[in-house]
């Protein structure tokens, strides 16, 4: 792993079905709109050794005609959705802030949970969203510090506490330490 600049890091690694799923879905999400993928599989992506049934991906919120293309889209790339079969459904679950699962047909886990940004750190990951190079591929994660302090202090599970203490350790030479004090600050006041 290293950094290519403070917005790109390039991971050598060898793919798995988890990226590979991630790395599909998003090949098609980026044609539509912007992404950033948050929780677990951020921590996987950076060698913690752990499974996951979900991929959590935030969107900047798009209308319902560009949601109709994106689900017919991902349907031709053998996606469906788990939680809305209509996609009036998609649409209304979208739209009311909460999340549709997709996965690839005949399966349900693992699945992708797909959201619209609804909060300003929601807004902060895809503003600021890391671009990670992988072999074949590039996606976009969550800035560090933000994915460390939302682990840690509002998850705040077990799971989460030590998926933060993973990426805090990986990325020990590179987190802004003053920032991460600072959302922490601000996500123990606003959650």
């Amino acid at each position: 792993m290293e950094f290519v600049d403070k917005h790109t890091i390039r991971v050598e690694k060898e793919l798995n079905s988890l990226d590979r799923l991630v790395i599909d879905f998003c090949n098609v999400l980026s044609n539509f709109t912007t992404y950033v993928i948050v929780s677990g599989y951020v921590a996987i992506l950076f060698g913690r050794s752990r499974m996951s049934e979900d991929i959590d991906i935030i969107i900047d919120p798009i209308n319902d005609t560009t949601i109709k293309r994106l689900n017919s889209e991902l349907q031709k790339h053998g996606f469906y959705s788990i939680n809305a079969d209509k996609i009036k459904t998609i649409c209304s679950l979208l739209n009311e802030s909460y999340s549709v699962r997709f996965a690839r047909k005949a399966t349900i886990i693992p699945n992708i949970e797909l959201k619209f940004a609804k909060n300003p750190f929601e807004e902060l990951a895809l503003r600021e969203r890391l671009k990670v190079m992988l072999p074949y591929a590039n996606i976009f994660v969550s800035p560090i510090e933000l994915q460390i302090a939302f682990k840690r202090v509002v998850l705040g599970s077990d799971k989460d506490k030590e998926d933060a203490l993973h990426l805090e350790i990986v990325f020990q030479d590179l987190i802004d330490r003053k920032l991460l004090k600072q959302l922490e600050n601000e996500l123990e006041r606003d959650y």
